[in-house]
């Protein structure tokens, strides 16, 4: 009998939860907070991006970062997701996994996965279910279990 984890994300934090056959009840192993991403850009971003001259002429102007910084905490809190999930899935604690989180977030977790965790993926739902209390969140999930 196959052990199922799901992983519901968003950019404030996660949780983990187990689900066994034969009634596929979901239990919460973990409970992963990332206060961070509660953050606006405005309260990490303390400096203007820097400023350069242009090489054709002298004009000034700013320039840009390719990620926001809330978008850069994502990437960086979807990567330690990855890790832990590895981490887990080569400790054997799970045998597929269904991944749960808002589109952004969910490309950012498949981008973060190594081949051998993304390999047992078996469902995915681009949702943000961050904020449903656990005894709602099996009527959200029927699809993906």
């Amino acid at each position: 009998m196959a052990t199922t984890w799901i992983l519901i994300a968003h950019r404030s934090g996660a949780r983990v939860f187990e689900a066994q056959p034969p009634h596929r009840s979901l239990t919460l192993f973990e409970h992963i907070d990332h206060p961070q991403g509660r953050l606006q850009s405005h309260e990490l971003d303390a400096d203007r991006p820097g400023r350069s001259h242009d090489s054709l002429g002298g004009q000034r102007h700013g320039m840009s970062s390719e990620q926001s910084p809330t978008e850069h905490l994502a990437v960086a809190f979807a990567a330690d997701l990855a890790a832990r999930l590895k981490t887990a899935h080569e400790a054997k604690r799970y045998e597929k996994l269904v991944l749960v989180a808002g589109p952004k977030m969910l490309g950012h977790l498949r981008d973060a996965l190594d081949s051998h965790t993304a390999a047992v993926v078996s469902a995915s739902l681009d949702k943000d279910l961050g904020e449903i209390p656990d005894h709602e969140l099996a009527s959200h999930l029927t699809g993906v279990l």
